[in-house]
């Protein structure tokens, strides 16, 4: 029997905002000189965009941050409620929206002047993403006072330990009790950003607002009902989270 060749992935349908036009053009030059890009279109505003997007299907997304009207941090909000939203990188000039960009799930974060060989990096990883469906969120089943609640995992922002059980965060607010140890439960979440940031606690990069740094000691603040907390990071996981947010920002 004859070897089948495996068929060649979509290419990928590519949308660029940017509201000044020479970044425009040579980004979309980069772009269609790389043979998994299919088409490309273009737009110059927040507005021409999601009119684009509510047009026809899109599988990546190029946003300038600062532009006139809607930023691209507003654009990638709005088309994170999509069912099936593009992936998204962000192409700015500043450093400084780097963990905002990825609190929102971009798949990479690109400083101009855009370098081709960087540019293919951030292709090769929306072709290793595959179909840009949403990522599988775990339930988790809690129980106060004799009823039972389902808590997404996604919407817990931090873990404590307490004794034999681990309170789940999440962003409402509120506080649930499971029975499980806290290495276990930063072992099975991992690979979905929950990282350790001291010996009886975790936190989840998704929520990460902001990472401070005061006379060599480290925190890190996460949502909490109408407000914020402030977590303290121990000097041991110091250096593991600022490497994974500086991997995150890259």
């Amino acid at each position: 029997m004859d070897d089948v060749a495996p068929e060649p992935a979509a290419a990928l349908r590519t949308l660029v905002v940017d509201d000044e036009q020479p970044v425009l053009d040579e980004l979309v030059y980069l772009l269609e000189r790389d043979p998994r890009v299919g088409a490309v279109h273009t737009a110059r505003s927040g507005a021409e965009a999601l009119r684009r997007l509510e047009g026809g299907a899109v599988d990546l997304l190029f946003l300038d941050i600062a532009m006139p009207g809607l930023s691209g941090i507003d654009i990638a909000r709005v088309v994170g409620q999509f069912r099936t939203p593009p992936r998204v990188v962000f192409v700015t000039a500043h450093e400084g929206h780097a963990l905002e960009a990825f609190e929102l799930g971009a798949l990479d974060y690109l400083l101009k002047p855009i370098r081709e060989e960087r540019l293919r990096e951030s292709i090769r990883r929306a072709v290793d993403q595959g179909d840009p469906a949403p990522e599988a969120d775990e339930t988790i089943a809690v129980e106060l006072g004799g009823v039972t609640r389902f808590v997404r995992r996604s919407t817990v922002t931090h873990v404590e330990a307490q004794g034999d059980y681990v309170r789940l965060h999440t962003a409402d607010g509120a506080g649930h009790l499971v029975r499980t140890p806290l290495t276990g439960l930063v072992s099975d979440w991992e690979d979905v950003g929950f990282v350790r940031i001291h010996r009886s606690s975790a936190v989840n990069l998704a929520h990460v607002r902001e990472v401070r740094m005061q006379a060599g000691r480290c925190s890190v603040v996460v949502p909490h009902g109408d407000g914020v907390v402030e977590l303290q990071v121990s000097r041991r996981h110091t250096p593991t989270l600022r490497d994974l947010i500086h991997e995150r920002s890259r």
